[in-house]
């Protein structure tokens, strides 16, 4: 509704919508012959059938974003990667543009198919489900973000950006696993649906990056022990700390990714100290996907894992910490070899 106040109908449109608006808005503000004049004359550009654009410049980043859900048609919106970005996800990629429309209608394909150059690509997908509850108020008209990802995931080229951009999301604290879990609950027939509800477990029992994801999906493979991940502990200093990935029953810590964890001097400054439930050992390991890592020594078996924790060691020197140090074996194809 258009607000009762001096602005001029039609500039105010403009303004809402960036500059872009249809010919089926204009033609109740000004006459056909009026909106040719003002096409013939350079004021105004015509993007392409039904859609003009009031100015003559380069499309900017909103204004292709407009053309993208006015040319889908009525009742579309951003989805995927392009509403995820619009809500503050960082890293995602900005072409080519997604769109959501309902299922009982279908785009004009001749039109997206002679977008202007300075449009990107614009790919629409068609859902049968999209209750109010997944709709944002936003302009242009876009889903929420837990919806977005969801949606982004399903449509990923790969299993590593499906679950990439999961993580981002809630590493990025611009939704809650939570959040993921009620909207994939009410997409029954949603692409990779039980890879996104077991990403979205991961990332719910503290995963919060896809090389995190990898390990834990590695140690599932393997029929290894899933770790505790983003365990709390206080060092030796008195400041909070997580680990990456800790056993607690066998008291093994395993830092994912980051080259600064392969120098033992490391080790020794964070390390040591003790954790919510108890003490850690002295003994840690290193992940990165692509390093390899000889084994020094194996875990202890569960029969001889002790019935309780012993009292922390005093902090060790480095040296001890290269003889002594736990270590993980990966190969290039991040498959795990020996623990």
């Amino acid at each position: 509704m258009l607000p009762a106040d001096d602005a001029d109908a039609l500039d105010w449109l403009a303004f809402e919508q960036a500059g872009v608006l249809t010919t089926a808005q204009v033609s109740g503000l000004l006459s056909e012959g009026a909106v040719r004049g003002r096409i013939r004359s350079g004021r105004w550009r015509s993007i392409c059938r039904g859609v003009v654009l009031t100015g003559n410049g380069r499309l900017t980043r909103d204004q292709q974003l407009w053309v993208a859900v006015l040319v889908a048609g009525p009742g579309s919106m951003l989805a995927g990667v392009t509403a995820a970005a619009e809500a503050g996800v960082r890293g995602l990629r900005r072409e080519p543009l997604h769109v959501l429309v309902p299922a009982a209608r279908r785009a004009a394909r001749t039109t997206l198919r002679n977008l202007p150059i300075d449009m990107p690509a614009v790919l629409v997908h068609r859902t049968s489900v999209l209750p109010d509850s997944h709709r944002q108020l936003a302009r242009p008209p876009r889903t929420t973000t837990a919806r977005a990802l969801v949606d982004a995931a399903g449509w990923a080229v790969g299993v590593d950006e499906a679950q990439g951009l999961l993580a981002a999301g809630c590493q990025q604290r611009r939704v809650l696993p939570e959040e993921l879990r009620a909207v994939l609950d009410v997409l029954p027939r949603a692409p990779r649906r039980h890879l996104i509800g077991q990403a979205i477990g991961d990332i719910a029992g503290g995963a919060q990056a896809l090389s995190e994801i990898d390990f834990v999906r590695l140690c599932r493979l393997h029929r290894l022990p899933v770790p505790d991940l983003q365990e709390h502990r206080v060092d030796a200093a008195g400041r909070n700390r997580w680990l990456d990935a800790y056993w607690r029953e066998w008291r093994v810590q395993v830092e994912i990714d980051g080259a600064h964890h392969m120098d033992a001097r490391q080790w020794a400054a964070t390390c040591v100290g003790r954790t919510t439930s108890g003490p850690v050992a002295t003994g840690s390991c290193a992940f990165r996907p692509g390093w390899s890592v000889p084994a020094r020594r194996r875990s202890p078996t569960p029969s001889a894992a002790p019935s309780s924790p012993p009292a922390g060691p005093p902090a060790p020197s480095v040296d001890q910490h290269r003889r002594e140090s736990w270590t993980v074996s990966v190969s290039c194809q991040r498959k795990l070899s020996k623990i």
